[in-house]
This record gives C-alpha cells, sequence and structure tokens, in this order.
C-alpha cells in the first residue's frame, strides 16, 4: 500500500497553509486598495456634499461632511445662467470632440510616418517634434499667429487648432507603433499590393486602439479643461466654452461679495459663493469623471506599452 503523502510540512508554524496565508494577503491588499480608492474619491464627494449645503451653515460652521442644512442656492445660482451655460456647454462639445477626432487623425498619421525606416526624413521630423518638447516659440508670438497671421480672433477655431498637436503624444504613438505593430504583417500587406494609405487603415489603425484610445482621452481632457484660448482669442460670449464661462461666473460672484462688503449691506439676498463655486466644479468635471471608465482599459494599456516584453 502506498504511503499517503505528509501535508505537515505544508504547514506553517503560526498554524496557517500557504493558501491560507495568500487568502489574508489578499484580502489585506483588498483592503488597502479600498482605502485608498477612497482616499482618492473622497475630495470629489466633498466637493459635492458642499455644492449642495447652505451658505449660511458654510458661513456659521465651516465645510462639513454632515451640513447642518442642504440647500440648492449654488445650482440655482447657476441657473440665473442656464441659457449662457446652455450655449458653453455646446461649444464646448463641439470643440471636444472635434478637436479630439482632428488630433487624433493628425497624430496618428505624424506618429506612423516617423515609425517607418523606409521614410527617409523620419529622424528629421522626429527631431522637429522632439525640439518643440524643450523650446517654445512663446505666448506674444503664438498670439500673433493665431490673431493676424491666420485671422482666428472670435473665430471657433481660435480655441481648437493650438491645441491640436502635442510632442509628447506624438511620441507616445510613435513608440506604440513601432513597438506594437508587427512589421512582418505590414510587409505581408506591402507584398499583397496594398498601399500604405490601405495598409494604415485597415491594420495599423484597429492594432492600435489602446494607443488610440489614450491619445484622445488626453486630447479630450484638454479641450474639456482649457479656458485659457478661450481668454487670449476671444471676445464674443456666445463663443465661450464651459470652463471659461464658469470663471467669469466666479469673478463676477467675487465682485458682487465685494461690492455688498464696500456698501455695508448687511440685509438681503445672501451671495452663494462657496456652494456655487463648488456647483461649478461639479458641472465642469462630472462629465469627464462619468466617461473616464469606458476609456481606463484602453489607457492603462496604451501608457504601459512596450514596458513589457514577451
Amino acid at each position: 500500500m502506498p504511503k499517503k503523502a505528509n501535508n505537515s510540512s505544508l504547514t506553517l508554524t503560526n498554524g496557517y497553509t500557504p493558501y491560507g496565508l495568500k487568502g489574508i494577503s489578499n484580502v489585506i491588499l483588498s483592503i488597502m486598495m479600498a482605502v485608498f480608492s477612497f482616499i482618492c474619491l473622497f475630495p470629489f464627494i466633498y466637493v459635492i456634499i458642499i455644492s449642495f449645503t447652505a451658505e449660511e451653515s458654510l458661513i456659521r460652521n465651516g465645510f462639513q461632511i454632515i451640513p447642518d442644512s442642504w440647500s440648492l442656492e449654488g445650482y440655482k445660482y447657476l441657473w440665473k445662467s442656464q441659457g449662457q451655460i446652455l450655449r458653453s456647454i455646446g461649444v464646448t462639445l463641439f470643440i471636444t470632440v472635434f478637436g479630439t477626432l482632428l488630433s487624433v487623425v493628425m497624430i496618428s498619421l505624424f506618429g506612423y510616418a516617423i515609425s517607418r525606416k523606409e521614410f527617409k526624413y523620419r529622424r528629421l521630423f522626429t527631431f522637429l517634434a522632439f525640439f518643440t518638447m524643450l523650446f517654445g516659440g512663446g505666448l506674444v508670438p503664438t498670439y500673433i499667429v493665431v490673431t493676424q497671421f491666420l485671422g482666428l480672433r472670435d473665430n471657433i477655431l481660435a480655441l481648437i487648432l493650438p491645441l491640436v498637436v502635442q510632442a509628447f503624444w506624438i511620441i507616445i504613438m510613435r513608440t506604440f507603433f513601432i513597438r506594437s505593430v508587427p512589421e512582418a504583417v505590414i510587409e505581408s500587406a506591402r507584398i499583397d499590393g496594398a498601399s500604405e494609405i490601405r495598409i494604415f487603415m485597415q491594420i495599423v489603425l484597429p492594432l492600435s486602439l489602446p494607443a488610440i484610445a489614450t491619445i484622445a482621452l488626453f486630447s479630450t481632457l484638454t479641450y474639456w479643461n482649457d479656458w485659457f484660448q478661450a481668454l487670449l482669442y476671444i471676445t464674443d460670449p456666445d463663443l465661450y466654452p464651459l470652463q471659461a464661462l464658469l470663471s467669469k461666473i466666479e469673478s463676477n460672484i467675487e465682485f458682487l461679495k465685494e461690492m455688498k462688503l464696500i456698501s455695508g449691506l448687511q440685509a438681503g439676498i445672501t451671495i452663494p459663493e462657496d456652494s456655487a463655486k463648488m456647483a461649478m466644479v461639479v458641472i465642469s468635471t462630472l462629465p469627464i469623471a462619468l466617461s473616464y471608465p469606458f476609456f481606463q482599459k484602453y489607457f492603462v494599456e496604451g501608457l504601459t506599452v512596450g514596458s513589457v516584453k514577451e
């Protein structure tokens, strides 16, 4: 009769088997990750709470996790400008969608060109892209080019074109094309008579979804959060993007508060300063926060491209 295997060697001195110890370590790591996730998420939850807190409670008790009284004063104050806010949201959506598409197309084409060894001038164009990461023309030359040379003052293209191409995004796409698109596949397509455009559209792009999603997310965040271009080039209120409009509303709140203090008026309508500011943060941040989980998988994969090779 064969002897049964002695499992006593699999038992640790503290009474736990290696499998039980592994389970405990997984529980500890899960708890640590849950706590870390809550720490990352808590500031946004706190902002939402403050946006629904009555201004009198904020003045009396400061910021609290559980306020004494709740109110929609901040959102009601913003609702008074609902027409302008909806118009600005439309402008922001347009420049975000159109700018992201244009950015992805241009960066993908540029990155693919400089990733091909047979492209004669790839080193030159790679240097030109990298050089802009180290040196820039400055604000004054950029302003002159956009407003005088291109004539885009009070034009919606002034909110799109200056942010279309970023050198860092080009380097990401170039690295992805070199390391993740098999050269043998491209050579096989060439042997079959496929043109460079067809290779790029039908072979390279389907294999490059992680990098494209990464660039698209970068570009979306850039366009959605941008207010500086509007500050420089836009004076028409109908062309204000959301971030620029919210910045002006915040300035108006500060102005009204200062005028109230200067005039010495203590009675009257309370200006929902803090709650309105937090309501602005919620309105401007919530769409991006809700859309990010759909890009997270491709975003992480695109950033880690080439870090591990099988």
